[in-house]
């Protein structure tokens, strides 16, 4: 295998092989890395450091040689071991690897798996209501389109019975043609009833103005109807005295027409029939007069009558009549009043009865309408399973109930991850932190994302005491050939530091709550205490026991514990003792991480 070595004025090189894993082995006295894997180098790529899978036989297999002969030097290895504990070091054993500590930016990051689901995940539920004069409870399923079908939106995908339905629409428009016919004729009664009552209240308004017209005209001094009747006794009265005087000038006439014809008859000059007529005319003449007497004599009593109590009678009878007008008019007004609030109150009544009827057609054509359901987005056909043991699957014939659950219809170009954070990292993850996601069925693939929410209360689990919290994680792009339920692995950018001193995060090893480092300096071992920082899957800050240009031992493991009096507990790597990192939060901006 050729070497690759590492160019010493690019401190930050890296190289990667198609597995995503290398192997820098250095010997104890050189400055040379060896690239133990085939691989690219894709430029931008984080500094990483790994054992392949090749190397990591290939040091099993040296340790077991290792431990073949090592029983052959166990004296010498003592001498070694205690010349180490007398001097913090040590002679390097060649076999170590090492890896040279450089200034780098350090991305802080939390990976967590999960499940994809679609972001517009639209739900079809059953709309019909169940209608009990079928005699079967729910609506059964006449057709549906199969289980992960691709559709379109608009496209016809389940289709409910809709006998039921189809034979209360019926009865509902005789319902409805009933009550828009009462709403008709309600509607004309009223129309009726306003001419009747505008007759009614002309006919007591003229009523009223003519009692009124009649008695103004009876008291009117100059021109009224009393004044002209007692003017008219009063002319009577005038021409029956003319008529008198007449009468009684008649009658000395015919008086002294008399005495002559009888002085004429008593000297034999006039005869009997000449005295008799005298006689007549005399009788004729006084019984006019007499006449004339007892018609002024009535008139003058009529007058007195007209006076006395005419007046007063008609005067009563005007103002009487004129009260019961304007009271008739009254009753007229009010009599109408109550007729039009009546047929308003029927109006009202049948058009609310033919507004609920119209109602409750309108809701049996939806429901008819509803019967056909159409996919409402563009996706793929999901079943809802079922939710208890009572419950059918979604299949032909199956009754399903109103507002059941029968379908989702996922949007696959829309994806998301639901995945759970720990609780130990859950102040750092907030919504709005970028994202990587990748899929298991496409580990070529990256995706874009962002957190989109974290849960405020813990998932709930009868099986172990640690808390995690549920986090969304939203694909920002386009994705295609992606199904809900696959693996995928979230990367979140919690963090970045720049310019730091960092180191794989296996070069470094615990004893007794301190962190140790073997840094190789001119072929000699020296171990190292150092104060750790952050640190991501793969690396961790060193803020202080090293500095840039220096080389550590990336396999501590390898070296043997120096004797000691006191037991001394096993060399932890701290790479082994990275917990799983779950994050969660709910906000609409991230946070500044301190």
């Amino acid at each position: 295998m050729q070497p690759v070595h590492l160019p010493p004025d690019n401190p930050t090189a890296h190289f990667t092989g198609p597995s995503g894993e290398f192997l820098v082995p250095t010997k104890c006295g050189q400055r040379e890395n060896r690239l133990m894997s085939i691989g690219t180098i894709p430029a931008g790529s984080p500094p990483t450091v790994r054992l392949s899978n090749r190397a990591a036989k290939r040091s099993r297999a040296w340790l077991k040689w290792s431990a073949a002969i090592g029983l052959l030097a166990v004296v010498a290895w003592l001498g070694w071991s205690f010349l180490n504990d007398k001097t913090g070091g040590g002679h390097a054993n060649e076999d170590l690897l090492t890896y040279r500590v450089h200034p780098m930016d350090l991305p802080i990051t939390v990976i967590e798996r999960g499940n994809l689901e679609s972001q517009i995940n639209r739900q079809v539920m059953c709309e019909v209501d169940d209608f009990r004069s079928d005699g079967v409870h729910g609506t059964p399923i006449v057709w549906v389109i199969p289980n992960g079908s691709s559709v379109s939106e608009g496209d016809l995908i389940c289709e409910l019975d809709s006998t039921a339905v189809q034979s209360e629409l019926d009865e509902q428009i005789l319902d409805t043609e009933e009550a828009r016919s009462a709403f008709i004729q309600a509607q004309a009664n009223l129309e009726n009833q306003e001419i009747v009552n505008q007759t009614a209240e002309d006919k007591a308004e003229l009523d009223v103005a003519l009692a009124d017209l009649e008695l103004a005209m009876f008291n009117d001094e100059q021109k009224g109807s009393y004044q002209l009747e007692f003017e008219a006794i009063q002319r009577q009265i005038d021409d029956l005295n003319n008529e008198i005087l007449a009468a009684e000038m008649n009658l000395k006439l015919r008086r002294n027409e008399k005495v002559g014809i009888e002085s004429l008859f008593k000297l034999g000059y006039a005869g009997k029939s000449e005295m008799d007529r005298s006689v007549l005319s005399y009788l004729q003449a006084e019984g006019d007069y007499a006449a004339k007497l007892n018609k002024l004599q009535t008139q003058i009593a009529s007058r007195e009558k007209l006076i006395a109590f005419d007046k007063k009678m008609q005067s009563m009878e005007l103002e009487g009549r004129l009260r019961t007008s304007r009271q008739n008019l009254k009753q007229v007004l009010v009599t109408n009043k109550a007729k039009m609030a009546q047929m308003q109150g029927i109006l009202t009544s049948r058009t609310e009865q033919l507004k609920k009827e119209e109602e409750r057609l309108e809701r049996y054509r939806t429901q008819y309408a509803k019967c056909k359901i159409y996919a409402p987005q563009d996706g793929m056909v999901a079943y809802a399973p079922p939710i208890s043991s009572r419950d059918s699957e979604i299949a032909e014939g199956v009754p399903v109930r109103p507002r059941q659950h029968i379908l989702s219809i996922p949007n696959l170009r829309s994806m998301q991850v639901q995945t759970s954070v720990h609780e130990s990292v859950l102040d750092r993850i907030q919504p709005g932190l970028e994202v990587m996601v990748t899929v298991d069925a496409f580990p070529d693939r990256q995706y874009r994302g962002t957190v989109k929410s974290v849960a405020v209360l813990p998932e709930r689990s009868y099986y172990s005491d640690t808390k995690s919290y549920k986090t969304s994680v939203t694909i920002d792009e386009e994705v295609y050939q992606l199904k809900p339920g696959m693996t995928a692995i979230c990367e979140i950018n919690v963090n970045r530091y720049s310019d730091v001193n960092a180191i794989p995060i296996q070069a470094v090893v615990q004893r007794q709550g301190a962190n140790w480092v073997y840094v190789e300096q001119d072929g000699q071992l020296e171990k190292r205490q150092v104060s750790v920082g952050p640190s991501n899957d793969q690396y961790v800050v060193i803020d202080q026991g090293i500095q840039a240009g220096e080389f550590v031992v990336l396999n501590p493991g390898s070296i043997q514990s120096e004797p000691s009096s006191a037991p001394e507990p096993e060399i932890e790597s701290l790479g082994d003792t990275q917990q799983a990192e779950n994050l969660v939060a709910t906000t609409e901006q991230p946070s500044a991480i301190n």
